[in-house]
């Protein structure tokens, strides 16, 4: 059985936004909101509920640290139930939370793309400056597809699958686009064969990614914004949801509409901007997705497959 923690529910930034005043993160601050607070996004995986794999590290980590004793074990002096780390992307709000990391013991075990660790070696040198504390350990994840294992998260088999996106402003390669630059995920039990396909940031299901969801039980999936305007509408900024590498949820073609096909799925939101509409509970638009059946995920979420 793969089990699944949601450390971190939120996009870049987290909810509220430290710098916004937009009518959710005035809300959520007053109480004004029937909607809860969220950090950064972040999974962790595990098959024996004692060895996790960190997905994505983000600046909030040492908060879902506390929040979730299954990554602090307290079984010596030092200790973590952190095995490994895997990225999806070079984007701040999932890496830099290896720095927090940084008094590990022993190397750390980063898996992820060869562009991912080009990023971070280059225009943000995080596992550089890691060399200097713990170290780093970097295992290649290739983005065909193929599956590949993680030490010490046994049962479970990996497969990871390139996306249409944008390498971050600090990127080398940022205006040059390569296979790579963000990844969807899929997990699967070896032994029961349940899987998640996880996807934080998805610009749309291209061709080669249905067959992995449609193999999944669970998809765990983008949600950051409502409408591809969503951020100009709240008056907070002029950058549209698709141009970002994010399938806004309504509208034709919009995630609501894309995830129809996939009828037996358990389907689920994650990486959700602050401005978006359906953080609140009691919303128009929780409601619709409701009537989709897809859930909106939330900080300390635990889901099985």
């Amino acid at each position: 059985m793969i089990k699944i923690r949601v450390l971190g529910s939120a996009a870049g930034g987290g909810f509220p936004q430290w710098n916004c005043n937009c009518d959710n993160c005035t809300g959520v601050r007053t109480g004004g909101l029937d909607a809860i607070s969220r950090t950064q996004s972040s999974i962790a995986v595990s098959t024996n509920g004692e060895d996790w794999l960190l997905i994505n590290a983000s600046p909030d980590i040492r908060k879902q640290i506390l929040d979730f004793p299954g990554l602090q074990p307290n079984r010596a002096r030092r200790d973590t139930g952190i095995r490994a780390v895997l990225l999806i992307d070079s984007q701040i709000d999932h890496t830099t939370g290896l720095l927090m990391l940084r008094e590990n013991d022993k190397p750390l075990d980063i898996y992820c793309s060869r562009m991912v660790y080009q990023d971070l070696t280059s225009g943000f040198p995080v596992l550089r400056m890691l060399d200097h504390y713990c170290g780093v350990n970097w295992h290649e994840v290739t983005v065909g597809g193929e599956s590949f294992g993680v030490e010490g998260i046994e049962g479970a088999e990996f497969s990871a699958f390139a996306l249409s996106s944008k390498a971050p402003p600090y990127s080398p390669h940022r205006n040059d686009p390569h296979p790579g630059d963000n990844i969807g995920l899929r997990i699967k039990d070896k032994v029961g064969g349940g899987s998640v396909f996880y996807a934080p940031g998805l610009a749309s299901i291209e061709p080669h990614l249905t067959p992995a969801m449609n193999a999944s039980d669970l998809l765990l999936v983008d949600g950051t914004c409502w409408t591809d305007d969503e951020m100009e509408r709240r008056e907070v900024g002029t950058r549209r949801s698709l141009a970002m590498g994010h399938l806004p949820q309504s509208g034709p073609g919009g995630m609501i509409e894309a995830l129809k096909p996939f009828e037996r799925q358990h389907k689920v939101l994650i990486h959700i901007n602050n401005t978006n509409p359906m953080l609140v509970e009691n919303s128009p638009e929780r409601a619709e997705l409701t009537r989709a059946g897809i859930e909106v995920s939330r900080d300390g979420m635990e889901l099985e497959v």
